[in-house]
């Protein structure tokens, strides 16, 4: 497995996205804790989670309790785990997706996934998403806060633009490490915001990584996935799966880049994690970035 760096912490240059093992869909629990285990085994050591990352009401933080157990279960050594969660959101239980980003919602968001996950402080705590009715520098402003008291040892921001990366990052100065857009092969709408985190020295964690060759959770089962790609050809070509040719593309984009596919089988997630060790050739680079999954 490579490694890259998500502030002063190393971690394995493929994550674990784990919202499919708590939203619609999920596996059952037997499933979900071995998907997590098997993410473990392969050497991933970033798991990307969120308090939101659940299916009915009330049951906010099933992902991080689900990810709690299974860490506290696991025969190895999880020290090395880095977990990133996230607050913001919210999800009434009909579908829908809600964004709440005042300061004191954040502050308390943190301290009850903290319980959660039993950790004294949280590894990498990120803004799920700006709220539109709350001024930006406020909702960032409770990230500081929260470095400041401890709750959090690193923060992050998702769903941002150029001038809210720039704004966080004056705000909060090393405290900010990461920013986590949706990027893929087919989704490349956040080639600023990669660019400047690379240039600020923050890593890039692209949600949805495999947008257009594989259904994205929020997508359903009726969610539309691209064939006969050059993802496809070459990946026919290597013996491969086309997922695998997607993150190892992606792992070339910059090295503040760490992909963090969903799984919700052992077996998704241990494909994954071996395009860290795929290398692809120019030429097979040259295709690749010159066509977009249909």
């Amino acid at each position: 497995m490579q490694h890259r760096t998500v502030g002063d912490t190393t971690v394995s240059a493929i994550g674990l996205g784990a919202m499919p093992l708590s939203i619609e869909h999920r596996p059952d629990e037997g499933r979900a804790i071995a998907t997590l285990h098997a993410a473990l085994d392969a050497g991933v050591t970033l798991i990307d989670t969120a308090d939101s990352y659940h299916w009915h009401a009330g049951e906010a933080g099933h992902n991080e309790l689900l990810i709690a157990r299974a860490l506290a279960r696991y025969g190895g050594d999880t020290s090395g785990v880095l977990i990133a969660t996230k607050g913001g959101r919210g999800r009434p239980g009909d579908g829908s997706w809600t964004v709440t980003g005042t300061p004191e919602h954040l502050k308390r968001a943190a301290e009850a996934s903290a319980k959660r996950l039993g950790v004294d402080a949280i590894g990498l705590y990120q803004l799920h998403k700006p709220d539109p009715t709350v001024p930006w520098s406020e909702s960032v402003g409770a990230l500081r806060e929260l470095l400041d008291a401890g709750t959090i040892r690193a923060a992050g921001i998702s769903n941002v633009t150029v001038t809210q990366i720039h704004e966080a990052h004056s705000i909060l100065g090393d405290g900010l490490v990461s920013v986590q857009n949706q990027y893929s092969p087919a989704v490349r709408d956040s080639e600023p915001q990669l660019h400047l985190s690379t240039e600020l020295g923050l890593a890039f964690l692209p949600w949805s990584p495999l947008g257009g060759l594989s259904r994205s959770s929020l997508d359903g089962p009726s969610g539309p996935a691209s064939a006969g790609t050059a993802y496809h050809r070459i990946a026919a070509e290597r013996g491969v799966s086309p997922q695998q040719v997607a993150l190892a593309w992606l792992l070339t984009r910059s090295p503040a880049v760490i992909p963090v596919p969903g799984a919700s089988r052992p077996a998704s997630i241990t494909d994954s994690a071996r395009a860290a060790r795929l290398e692809l050739s120019e030429a097979e680079l040259t295709q690749l970035d010159q066509q977009l999954p249909r």
